[in-house]
């Protein structure tokens, strides 16, 4: 079985060694670095996203956060990382599988250790989300176009649903 293959299509195949990284810093953490290969976007995927992420030693994948609409999930393949979850940490390492339903816990990836932290993260691309960073007070709405960050302060509230009250 070659893993560096992959063809969902048929006609459409891509070796992983073949894709280019896209190098990402998340504007809101400084010591966010992570190197993303987008699979499921090279094979035409538009409503899955499964990608390949690498965050060196010492960085941080993107930030604590949640997704208000989309599930999400973590299969670590290479590496140790102390994964945030809620309020609890845990160490993860190859064969760790996490995975984010709906409602969501905050979580984040962090690389303290000395090799690269090598993982398949994936779950729904909708057209929106809401992410949310509640040790910032702000939030990120991403449409299929743009993202926007806001404070959460600068929230008005037009509309609440009647189970919102119940729960």
């Amino acid at each position: 079985m070659d893993l560096g293959l992959y063809a969902p299509r048929g006609e459409e195949c891509t070796r992983r060694d073949s894709m280019d990284a896209l190098e990402f810093h998340h504007p809101l953490n400084p010591n966010s670095e992570i190197h993303l290969r987008f699979l499921g976007r090279t094979v035409g995927l538009k409503r899955i996203g499964v990608t390949i992420a690498r965050v060196p030693p010492g960085k941080e994948s993107f930030i604590y956060h949640a997704h208000q609409n989309e599930e999400e999930w973590v299969y670590i393949l290479s590496g140790r990382g102390i994964a945030e979850i809620g309020n609890m940490e845990y160490e993860a390492e190859p064969g760790d599988f996490m995975g984010f339903g709906l409602p969501q816990q905050p979580n984040h990836l962090c690389n303290p250790f000395n090799e690269d932290l090598v993982y398949l993260i994936g779950g729904e691309a909708g057209r929106l989300d809401v992410g949310v960073f509640p040790r910032l007070g702000k939030r990120v709405i991403r449409d299929s176009e743009s993202a926007y960050i806001l404070d959460e302060s600068a929230l008005q509230l037009f509309w609440r649903s009647k189970k919102s009250n119940e729960d």
